[in-house]
């Protein structure tokens, strides 16, 4: 039985398509304000990032991250949130014994959805990630190399979702590029949410996000907000990634001859055989 999604979660949708479902965590204290005030500061510095400007929807959302300001402390971060535009990821706050049953919670769920779904009943690499953002804060458009359920806890926010593999979204090229860390700037325009669902994201709701579906994120105008993910892989999210690194390498190759190789999450086998071919090469470069 479920034990932190409600019962309107649909396993079949899993990495098919998003969804909104209930959770049934409100009101757990390590996600409190006051709880996050002790617990961030003691965390490895490396583990909690933040930026402390207005962030746009076409940032570049990896590069945001990549340093440390040198004028604020994550504890005054958090003490002026409401006030100072500011944003807070936290990488894997599980390692502080306050969200220790709460991970283990949310990885008994996800396990329960992906053998239901039937890809697999135990999840690959799975985390938790935090995100503490001043009202009207944006998290810039990107991707994820992996499945995620996004849970509210404060605050409310518009989360725009497309469908995974959306070519009008995110173009082959440039979604090969990002999951193999070539390039993680990704074309955002207006006309992009045209294609994708809105969502109004509330607390006591989570949110599925498919591996490699296209998403921002822009706050609501009232309120600091806190909302969790467990991320995870599956089988099958490893195979398209490896998929998707084959592809990369290839496309360089192919484009020589004017041609490309076939877009992944199309035809199961053939992405099966090009994670393949990849874990073999990448085994003998010694990746």
């Amino acid at each position: 039985m479920l034990r932190c999604f409600d019962d309107s979660v649909d396993a079949s949708l899993v990495d098919r398509g998003s969804f909104v479902c209930g959770h049934k965590l409100m009101g757990h204290p390590a996600l409190s304000l006051e709880s996050l005030c002790r617990v961030l500061p003691r965390l490895p510095p490396g583990q909690v990032m933040y930026a402390t400007r207005r962030l746009a929807t076409e940032d570049n959302f990896e590069k945001t991250f990549k340093q440390r300001p040198l004028d604020r402390s994550v504890a005054e971060t958090i003490e002026t949130i409401r006030e100072s535009d500011s944003y807070i990821m936290v990488n894997s706050p599980q390692v502080d014994e306050s969200f220790a049953d709460i991970y283990q919670d949310l990885i008994h769920d996800v396990q329960a959805l992906m053998w239901e779904r039937g890809v697999g009943d135990k999840a690959i690499s799975p985390k938790l990630y935090l995100f503490i953002a001043s009202p009207n804060s944006v998290t810039p458009f990107h991707i994820d190399r992996y499945s995620t359920f996004l849970m509210q806890f404060r605050g409310s926010k518009w989360v725009t979702v497309s469908d995974p593999w959306d070519e009008r979204v995110v173009t082959s090229p440039d979604r090969e590029n990002y999951v193999s860390y070539v390039s993680t700037q990704l074309p955002w325009t207006p006309e992009k949410d045209g294609v994708s669902t809105r969502y109004w994201f509330e607390p006591g709701q989570a949110l599925h996000i498919p591996f490699v579906a296209g998403h921002h994120v822009h706050n609501g105008p009232d309120d600091v907000s806190i909302s969790m993910s467990i991320i995870f892989n599956t089988p099958q999210t490893v195979d398209w990634r490896d998929a998707l690194n084959f592809n990369q390498r290839a496309r360089k190759v192919l484009r020589r001859v004017g041609l490309g190789p076939g877009p992944v999450g199309v035809n199961p086998d053939r992405d099966a055989l090009k994670a393949r071919a990849w874990r073999t090469w990448a085994g003998w470069r010694g990746y």
